[in-house]
């Protein structure tokens, strides 16, 4: 599945040299990634949604992806300029791999790598309209960190992408500790993703959840949660609400 950015109009006048490639605005776009330390790695989850405009188009788009031998990349935002950036990494990583020194990039490379591609896009004014998770571990030592589409960047325990930032953060800050398990930190990933599809109208119920330890990357098969649509609140939404349609 390819995804193409827009392009400009062909300026007439000057002719074809003067055309320019560029993402104008986003058009098949993914929703919220989340992520967290536990015990052994990192643990990540994202749904395979893929939103023409307000459309849900597409239900099978996979958005994480392994980079070298220590990182997992997570993306929201623009499909095209995901698979954009993955393309960039991969240089990135060959090139890595033809200096033969023993020696692999690690995720807090990656991840400054990232940071100075989003910003240096941002200052041209020809954004990648993506925000990327990217964690890893190295050397027994866990990384994890976002950055947006112009080049904000952390670092934390926990990390959330789109509506996850408002919605999943709050459970994370409230439930997350240093010792997860595998099996809590999978679990505390689906109540997380559970509240952003009773509230995300981008969301999809088939969603897949991502690991890496020092062994390497585990991306699960797509799957769905289990869900009830019978809270009164969501039969009917509007009830009570002042100045409601």
């Amino acid at each position: 599945m390819n995804f193409m950015a827009s392009t400009q109009p062909e300026n007439r006048l000057l002719g074809p040299q003067s055309d320019s490639q560029r993402t104008l605005y986003p058009y098949v776009t993914g929703t919220s990634v989340v992520a967290l330390k536990y015990k052994d790695g990192i643990l990540m989850a994202a749904d395979m949604g893929g939103s023409y405009g307000s459309t849900l188009r597409y239900k099978s788009v996979e958005r994480m992806k392994p980079i070298g031998k220590h990182s997992l990349l997570g993306a929201s935002g623009e499909i095209s300029d995901f698979q954009e950036i993955l393309r960039y990494l991969d240089e990135l990583i060959l090139y890595d791999n033809m200096w033969d020194d023993g020696n692999s990039l690690g995720p807090k490379e990656v991840h400054n790598y990232l940071t100075r591609v989003m910003y240096n896009r941002r200052n041209k004014f020809n954004p990648l309209w993506n925000s990327l998770v990217l964690g890893g571990v190295k050397n027994g030592q866990k990384y994890l960190g976002m950055v947006n589409m112009i080049g904000v960047n952390f670092e934390d325990n926990h990390v959330a992408t789109g509506f996850g930032n408002h919605l999943a953060r709050p459970i994370l800050r409230q439930e997350w500790h240093e010792n997860l398990s595998f099996e809590d930190g999978v679990r505390l990933l689906e109540k997380c993703m559970r509240v952003l599809l009773y509230r995300d109208r981008s969301a999809v119920n088939k969603l897949q959840i991502a690991k890496i330890t020092e062994e390497g990357v585990t991306i699960s098969q797509p799957y769905s949660l289990k869900t009830y649509w019978e809270f009164s609140a969501f039969k009917n939404p509007t009830q009570g609400a002042v100045g409601s349609w």
